[in-house]
């Protein structure tokens, strides 16, 4: 498609060739799937330096525009992260194959046996920014999966994420797949951004990866379904019953191992029955760690020197070594504070009492609940699913870390033997 054509015939054009690909993807066995990816691995380490110099071009115009260190970094490509994409797409070619997997099967009165089949979604729109390894990620898993993928990256990772698909689009020609089950949007008109999430002819689903105002956007204006997660205020509860040294590491590890990811901790809640016991030690180590603290009224008079939170501290993703802490009396007081001010992606408690840890498990409605873990667990590798492609804090149709079976369906199957219904 050339610059003279609208957005809406650009989008109906990838939509076309992609859902053309979908019908065929659908259909590609374990085998050919494995072989493209590992073909695509090849080449992607093959071609390096390909584009490792088209990431020079990006690097270039973003230093240009003024864009911060932080966000250079995540765009940058050196040798041994574009070796990390090839590694990655080994690894997604290595995960059992969810397509085709029958459950459920139960023999009915009639004499027909019904069950599931586990099929793809068909075509995945996902909109990213900034880190051009999203492009072999993302195409990757939804390959696995037996999708075709609409990718539509930031308009600063423009030329590393050109090179990246045409490797892609080389390994599938070159085994034989459509090339078009992975498409990227080569243009930065951000208009077909618009008429991808509208796409609702074409694209099954949008995944939409980056900052807060990109997701708004996508989930107040798509009308295809989305699958995503805007904010990730996590909590831990200490409870009365805790492991004060377990809490201790739990709350510094779910803190400051990463601050600025989506499952680190951004607020403590701690029983007032051990508050005086455990919040100095924490508050201690926290600062240690380079943790700044805000705390209510209780923990500041347990802990001199803490900056007194305000109610906006309560609703805060902070992404930062920032803090939050609140005394509460019960577990019930914690249930509603996570039921008030939580995203509803991880909470965590900490407790050796049982019915507590259980209550906790059942009552807290998060895409993720934990009993004596750290939130960052929070992960699709560490949940054993390989890679995700994001984490959903809907509920419909997968929540939580969303691996290659989050990227697929089920559908009903019947099996008889000549019966007929009466």
């Amino acid at each position: 498609m050339t610059t003279t054509h609208t957005a809406e015939q650009i989008m109906q054009h990838l939509g076309e060739q992609a859902r053309a690909a979908s019908g065929t993807m659908r259909m590609v066995d374990t085998k050919a799937k494995d072989a493209a990816l590992l073909k695509a691995a090849a080449l992607l380490a093959r071609d390096k330096q390909e584009i490792i110099a088209a990431n020079a071009l990006d690097m270039q115009a973003g230093r240009e525009r003024g864009l911060d260190a932080a966000m250079l970094d995540r765009l940058e490509l050196t040798a041994a992260r574009v070796e990390a994409m090839a590694l990655g797409l080994e690894q997604i070619a290595s995960l059992p194959d969810p397509v085709g997997e029958i459950s459920d099967m139960v023999f009915r009165p009639s004499g027909i046996q019904v069950g599931h089949m586990r099929v793809p979604l068909g075509v995945i729109g996902i909109i990213y920014e900034s880190r051009p390894n999203v492009t072999a990620d993302a195409a990757g898993l939804c390959l696995k999966s037996g999708n075709a993928v609409i990718l539509r990256g930031g308009s600063e990772a423009i030329h590393s994420n050109r090179a990246i698909a045409g490797i892609l689009r080389r390994a599938l020609l070159d085994s034989g797949l459509p090339q078009d089950a992975v498409q990227l949007v080569d243009s930065t008109d951000r208009a077909l951004v618009g008429e991808l999430i509208r796409a609702e002819k074409f694209v099954d689903v949008i995944i939409p990866r980056g900052g807060k105002s990109l997701i708004e956007r996508i989930a107040s204006e798509a009308r295809v379904p989305v699958i995503k997660h805007l904010d990730g205020i996590c909590h831990v509860y200490v409870d009365r019953a805790a492991d004060i040294r377990m809490a201790t590491d739990i709350a510094v590890n779910a803190k400051m191992h990463r601050t600025g990811v989506c499952n680190a901790m951004e607020t403590l809640l701690v029983h007032a029955d051990v508050a005086a016991e455990f919040l100095p030690q924490a508050a201690a180590a926290l600062s240690a760690a380079g943790a700044g603290l805000r705390g209510c009224e209780r923990s500041c008079e347990l802990v001199p020197g803490m900056q007194v939170a305000t109610e906006a501290d309560w609703d805060t993703e902070y992404l930062d070594a920032v803090l939050a802490v609140r005394v509460v009396d019960d577990l019930d007081a914690a249930i509603a504070h996570i039921a008030e001010h939580g995203s509803g992606h991880t909470e965590s408690i900490i407790t050796a009492d049982y019915d507590t840890g259980m209550r906790f498990l059942r009552e807290v409605d998060s895409a993720s609940v934990m009993w004596n873990a750290s939130t960052r667990f929070a992960d699709g590798f560490e949940y054993g699913l390989g890679a995700e492609i994001g984490i959903s804090t809907d509920r419909l149709h997968v929540r939580g870390p969303v691996g290659l079976e989050g990227l697929t369906t089920q559908k009903w199957i019947v099996l008889g033997h000549g019966e007929v219904r009466s």
